[in-house]
């Protein structure tokens, strides 16, 4: 009998192989990329657990278990850094999250096919921007002296005349979360639309016999259908809560609003990089990669019980 089973075994698994065989040689690159890169360095992470030694390599290094995190959680730095790192982060879902959800709806209930793809172009164009000259733009727009924006706010009397807002703690925030949702509002809006699409036309038409306006069609027929979605996407970005952009930060980041703009992944550059310091590094990147787990459980946990929604 047992024989019977492994021999019937073995075959439905031929055929499982003649029959996908394709689909897991396309799948090999991705699988393959994954482990290299996502994998292969977690090997990396006793390296948080030892003093680093160049000579030694990586695991030759005495092992001092979790010193470097409590140097991390008794320096002057460690609440400075979380709370910039949590204020920029929330801010941006905050505010960035629900951007593109708008626009997609708005986007979803404009009629004229050739507007329509002239919108969704020319709110696409921005993501396209690098980073580097993005933080260019908003040096050049918001310079003290010379900048088109800065002049305009301080012509309204939105901000004094002696402000330098590339400068101000208070400005950055603001700055770095309201230029990241124009950049990223329209690229961001593309799984919302296509999600969009699959909603049956009776449903808009039943709303217009019913006597329902635009909004309340998207709140009714639109927002329910990308709902799904929406907690799936909420739920991953919550995985990255404390993934703040390394690159716009340390890039927009000066020597005046350094107080807001010093974030967890720019203080382990500068110490754990700049300063050799790689085992207080790795153990900061540790502890931020934990804090997004425990979001990631937490958020899933909630989304499953209020929607029904969840990643696993």
């Amino acid at each position: 009998m047992v024989e019977k089973k492994r021999a019937g075994f073995g075959v439905r698994t031929k055929r499982y192989w003649a029959r996908s065989w394709q689909l897991w040689a396309m799948l090999f690159p991705a699988m393959l990329y994954i482990f290299v890169f996502c994998y292969v360095p977690m090997y990396g992470v006793q390296l948080a657990f030892r003093e680093y030694s160049f000579t030694a390599g990586f695991t030759g290094g005495k092992w001092v278990g979790l010193k470097y995190f409590r140097q991390y959680f008794e320096s002057p730095m460690f609440f400075t850094t979380l709370k910039n790192t949590f204020v920029i982060a929330f801010t941006s879902i905050l505010v960035g999250f629900p951007a593109p959800i708008i626009l997609a709806m708005i986007i979803n209930q404009i009629r004229n096919k050739t507007w329509k793809r002239v919108v969704q172009t020319t709110v696409y164009i921005p993501y396209f921007i690098s980073v580097v000259v993005m933080v260019s733009l908003i040096n050049i727009m918001f310079a003290n002296d010379t900048g088109v924006i800065a002049n305009l706010l301080k012509a309204l009397h939105l901000v004094a005349k002696d402000t330098n807002i590339l400068g101000k703690e208070s400005a950055f925030v603001p700055l770095y979360v309201l230029t990241g949702v124009w950049q990223t509002m329209g690229w961001n809006s593309i799984i919302f639309i296509a999600a969009l699409s699959s909603v049956d036309p009776q449903l808009y038409d039943s709303c217009k016999i019913d006597g329902a306006n635009r909004w309340q069609t998207m709140w009714n027929i639109d927002f329910p259908a990308i709902l799904p979605t929406i907690m799936i996407l909420l739920i991953m970005n919550m995985g990255n809560i404390l993934n703040v952009a390394f690159d716009k930060v340390f890039l927009m980041q000066n020597s005046l609003n350094l107080g807001a703009s010093q974030v967890i992944s720019t203080y382990v550059y500068t110490v754990g990089i700049k300063s050799s310091q790689f085992s207080f590094g790795a153990a900061v990147g540790l502890f931020n990669t934990v804090i997004n787990f425990v979001f990631l459980l937490i958020t899933n946990h909630v989304s499953k019980k209020a929607t029904g929604t969840g990643l696993m």
